[in-house]
């Protein structure tokens, strides 16, 4: 079995025992009214270093599952692909696969269109079809832990529909890149959500 493929799994276990979690709270009462699940598609830009002084835009999509635990407590996996053919016209692209997981608080007045979330997630970067410096020449593939700080707005459009306003986050990888071997993102997002349950 490879690394990612390891990771994955490692990953949907934490995911699946989280969704056990609330799935079991949907049975003790009243408390349980809080509990959802919902998944969030997004189109994203990121404004990223490659090596300092040296920035550049990419985009691409996210694809979030959320469930709310207790109050505004809840979990999210967070899946997320960036793409650029061609990094500050240097002939080389750069693509970075994150998968993420971590905690989320959200909050709005109960009855409200809007709701403001913060999340911690902390996971892996996988960076494909580009050029990575490695101590025996280069790869075109690496990977590094992934820690992606941020919040942003929802607006509700109907009980299982909402809409992503705006989600704003900072993305700190390691991929190897010659110098400091550390790259921070700005990531700017918005899209929709679709409540499961």
């Amino acid at each position: 079995m490879s690394k990612w493929t390891g990771k994955l799994l490692l990953l949907w276990g934490a995911w699946m025992m989280v969704a056990g979690a609330a799935s079991g709270q949907s049975s003790r009462g009243s408390e349980s009214a809080s509990t959802s699940i919902d998944a969030a598609l997004t189109f994203n830009a990121s404004y990223n270093n490659n090596v300092p002084g040296d920035t550049f835009w990419m985009q691409g999509g996210n694809a979030q599952v959320h469930t709310q635990l207790w109050r505004g407590l809840g979990a999210v996996v967070d899946v997320g692909g960036l793409h650029n053919a061609n990094v500050n016209n240097s002939g080389v692209g750069l693509d970075i696969v994150t998968v993420a997981f971590g905690p989320r608080y959200t909050w709005g007045p109960r009855y409200g269109r809007y709701s403001f979330f913060g999340q911690v997630l902390g996971g892996e970067a996988f960076g494909v079809n580009s050029v990575f410096p490695m101590p025996a020449g280069t790869d075109s593939s690496a990977e590094s832990s992934a820690l992606i700080l941020g919040g942003g707005v929802t607006i509700r459009v109907s009980r299982r529909f909402s809409v992503r306003a705006l989600e704003a986050e900072w993305q700190r990888t390691q991929l190897p890149n010659a110098t400091t071997g550390v790259q921070n993102s700005l990531r700017l997002g918005a899209g929709v959500i679709f409540r499961i349950r």
